[in-house]
């Protein structure tokens, strides 16, 4: 297993690729449902989304909790 600086950037990098992955999938699936829906107003999007951005928020805070012990 890589140890120091190498080994910290990767696990910071996955942190974001997920929260930017998590955030998008919210994104999508609000959109998706908007459609279905047939919703003029991106209802679903706009609070699926924020959920998603407050998951993702407090994945990142618990992984850095994680990470600092």
């Amino acid at each position: 297993m890589a140890k120091g600086p190498l080994k910290n950037f990767a696990m910071f990098t996955g942190i974001g690729i997920q929260m930017g992955a998590l955030i998008y999938g919210g994104s999508q699936l609000g959109i998706w449902l908007d459609t279905k829906n047939n919703y003029t107003e991106p209802f679903y999007e706009t609070w699926i989304t924020l959920v998603a951005v407050f998951l993702a928020i407090a994945g990142v805070i618990i992984q850095v909790i994680k990470f600092s012990k």
